[in-house]
């Protein structure tokens, strides 16, 4: 390839390459060889007790009496005041949208059938401005707004594994707004 003095670029070079869902996976299938992609994580103390109690049906938090402020997700440190948070709260299981998003397409590009509706949830019992991210269900995206009140949708004791998924989604709590 020779250098080009116009400025436009060479004429050789490759664009983006959309990747379809079935695309990648016969192409990570193709490999002849099984990969061995075990790894170890270390959830730490206070995500570790929050998924204990993801298990247990309940949010628990971490309070830092200086900075008066209850943490969800909980941290053993505050960023706020760079001191041991104090003790963990049990908070409750609604809330509030912070924000939201309307997603009417995959991370493919395909189009969904129904749009994903993520949503950080502000949990009642916690610090207003702190919350997580997680999926709004049971409401159309007409009817989603910021400040909407919502309930957690939890899985069956039996299903929960200590995941953020134990919540299987956010529901709104006025029964008129939810669809099924």
């Amino acid at each position: 390839m020779t250098d080009r003095n116009d400025g436009a670029p060479p004429r050789n070079t490759l664009g983006p390459t959309p990747l379809k869902d079935a695309a990648f996976r016969e192409a990570v299938g193709a490999v002849d060889w099984e990969v061995d992609a075990r790894y170890a994580w270390d959830t730490g103390v206070a995500v570790g007790e929050y998924l204990r109690g993801l298990r247990r049906g309940v949010i628990l938090a971490r309070e830092c009496r200086r900075c008066r402020r209850v943490l969800v997700p909980p941290r053993m440190f505050c960023e706020q005041c760079f001191r041991p948070t104090d003790r963990w709260v049990q908070v409750e299981d609604t809330g509030i949208v912070n924000t939201f998003s309307i997603c009417h397409i995959r991370w493919d590009m395909e189009p969904l059938e129904e749009p994903e509706l993520p949503a950080v949830i502000e949990i009642d019992g916690a610090s207003r401005g702190i919350g997580f991210m997680h999926k709004l269900g049971e409401v159309a995206p007409e009817d989603v707004s910021i400040g909407l009140a919502v309930e957690a949708v939890w899985a069956p004791d039996e299903e929960r594994r200590g995941s953020i998924l134990d919540i299987r989604y956010f529901r709104p709590r006025e029964p008129s707004l939810r669809r099924t």
